[in-house]
């Protein structure tokens, strides 16, 4: 009786998450593939990148719609060729998860006819490495063997990423690998990083948002920033000093409530059009009933 609204929160955790992840991936796409996949970065021009519609794969099996993250049509350089990239979110750990790769390939490609590279997204603790691939033998042949480039994002040093000025690999900073004292460090990094970055302030205000979500300190912790921030040299100190005046603190007051009610409101469009109960939706979303009606009826 009592494990239903949890399975529902973490459904609803699940998907804010992947919201997030892939508008990070879409705004900063050619910044995401240069921090985390450099090889495959000098193949791609990323003057023509298409993002195609969510595709919806249905898994006859289990009986659910997946909704496939993200689909980037790039085309190569110094080549007449396209080639797709599809990037998915993936922030729990699931057994199959290989084969869902290989589903997802095999439904994209049937239905495009296109070259894809597929790319995994990984948020989870884990300390053993994950696989990368999915495989099919028979007693006489090894029938398949599915490759696919993972990003795990506990596995890396976000040390390696602090003197780079690039705003996917500083948002991600909040899902690295870092101990528990060092969150702190974490968060002074990744404020120096947004500081030296030429970017509109809606674009700055997604990054802020998307690193809080993630990591926020207490505020203990922000005192103890506050004090290390001491020791920047001045003229740096008074640009990370600016941020939280300029960008944030403006936004508790005029749009973070707006902000919660939107995100809150999109949630609970998904969870109707999954046929959830309403009140389980209030529960979950914080909104009244008749809100969740009329969002219904609209």
């Amino acid at each position: 009786m009592f494990t239903a609204p949890v399975i529902l929160e973490e459904e609803a955790d699940y998907m804010k998450h992947d919201r997030l992840t892939k508008k990070l991936i879409q705004e900063f796409f050619e910044e995401f593939i240069e921090a985390f996949f450099p090889n495959l970065h000098p193949h791609i021009d990323f003057s023509k990148v298409t993002f195609l519609e969510q595709e919806v794969y249905l898994d006859y099996i289990n009986g659910r719609k997946k909704e496939i993250d993200v689909l980037a049509e790039v085309k190569l350089n110094h080549q007449d060729k396209i080639l797709h990239i599809h990037t998915e979110a993936q922030s729990t750990r699931e057994a199959d998860f290989p084969e869902r790769m290989f589903l997802y390939f095999s439904y994209l490609y049937a239905k495009h006819r296109k070259p894809i590279q597929p790319i995994a997204v990984l948020s989870y603790n884990r300390k053993k490495d994950e696989p990368t691939q999915f495989k099919i033998d028979t007693p006489t042949q090894e029938v398949l063997q599915f490759n696919f480039l993972q990003l795990h994002l506990k596995k890396k040093n976000w040390r390696e990423y602090i003197e780079s000025d690039n705003p996917a690999a500083a948002a991600l900073l909040s899902q690295m690998g870092y101990e528990e004292h060092e969150r702190v460090q974490v968060k002074l990094e990744f404020l120096r990083m947004i500081t030296r970055m030429k970017i509109d302030p809606a674009k700055m205000e997604f990054l802020y948002g998307y690193f809080e979500t993630y990591l926020k300190l207490n505020k203990e912790e922000e005192a103890q920033m506050m004090e290390q921030m001491e020791n920047l040299p001045e003229e740096e100190k008074d640009m990370v000093m600016q941020l939280p005046n300029s960008y944030f603190e403006r936004g508790k007051e005029e749009g973070i409530e707006e902000g919660i009610k939107k995100r809150n409101q999109e949630i609970a469009l998904e969870l109707i059009a999954r046929g959830m109960p309403i009140d389980q939706i209030a529960e979950i979303t914080e909104l009244s009933k008749e809100d969740i009606k009329k969002l219904a009826s609209e």
